[in-house]
């Protein structure tokens, strides 16, 4: 059992570098990076040049605590795409690195997506 858990988790780090490899988030175009849990996801806008997270939300933020938004699912990945877009706009952020990480890009990630591109992301 804890050797599937080890090789599963040294899987999905390849993964995570072999995607990250080409990506690059800089002050004109940062990156916006996606982590999902068994539980919630996270949406990041990060500047990789200085290190800094520009503007972040997820679905266990205080925005979103005690609504049907506050877990994964296809309709909390649509409003955090909207969420994220309106912090991008107030840091005058047009355009971002699309950031998968190990996941697949399909479904929440998909839902997600095209929500921060209604919003006005571009990428």
């Amino acid at each position: 059992m804890r050797n599937t858990v080890e090789k599963n988790t040294r899987k999905r780090i390849k993964r995570t570098l072999r995607v990250r490899k080409h990506l690059r988030g800089s002050s004109v175009k940062p990156r916006l990076c996606v982590v999902k849990s068994n539980k919630h996801i996270q949406v990041q806008i990060i500047d990789d040049e200085k290190g800094v997270t520009l503007g972040s939300t997820a679905t266990f933020a205080a925005d979103f605590q005690g609504t049907e938004f506050a877990k994964k699912n296809v309709e909390s990945a649509r409003k955090l795409g909207e969420k994220i877009a309106e912090i991008a706009k107030l840091k005058n952020i047009k355009e971002v690195v699309f950031d998968r990480g190990p996941f697949k890009y399909h479904g929440i990630l998909a839902a997600l997506a095209d929500a921060a591109r209604a919003g006005g992301l571009q990428f």
